[in-house]
């Protein structure tokens, strides 16, 4: 299988299917903040919240931009919630 089409068809982010071509070639067109890439991309926007993907795609960008991952990672902020909370949950009152 090719470079590209192996970076077409790895997906970064299941929840809105993100592939390792989407990130490098963002990276590649002059996204150079993580954050900016995280917004621009919609990575960890999706139902998991990042857990599947922050951690890949924060190490793709800091290989591609000569970074450690804990610089990129620095700026990242968890926001609650931390687990996701069915709306039924919210809807009740924190009662189920």
């Amino acid at each position: 299988m090719g470079e590209e089409v192996r970076r077409a068809t790895t997906i970064i982010c299941r929840c809105n299917d993100i592939t390792l071509d989407d990130v490098v070639s963002a990276i590649r067109a002059g996204v150079d903040d993580f954050e900016v890439l995280r917004k621009y991309l919609r990575i960890g926007f999706g139902p998991c919240q990042g857990r599947s993907c922050l951690l890949v795609a924060a190490r793709i960008f800091a290989r591609l931009t000569n970074r450690r991952v804990e610089e990129v990672l620095s700026e990242y902020r968890v926001r609650s919630p931390i687990v996701p909370v069915p709306a039924r949950v919210l809807l009740a009152g924190g009662e189920q």
